[in-house]
């Protein structure tokens, strides 16, 4: 699976939202999104690419098109 897929894999499992939804994503922009689910949404993207994100890159992950800028910083291309 491309990362792209797999990164989409791990918000549409994490929140069961449509993928049409994805690129306007904001941290408690859906009712799904909140402290909770941010943090299974971390797990399933560390394990995903096999990463193990800082604390602070886990505080700011707040969208979609954000964790893709803080997965360049662990070499993974989406």
């Amino acid at each position: 699976m491309e990362n792209l897929a797999k990164y989409n894999t791990a918000f549409l499992e994490s929140f069961g939202i449509d993928e049409s939804q994805l690129n306007d994503l904001e941290y408690e922009s859906i009712l799904e999104w909140d402290s909770v689910a941010h943090m299974g949404l971390i797990a399933e993207i560390e394990e995903a690419f096999e990463i193990e994100l800082d604390i602070d890159d886990v505080i700011d992950f707040g969208s979609y098109i954000k964790g893709k800028e803080i997965l360049k910083k662990y070499n993974v291309q989406i």
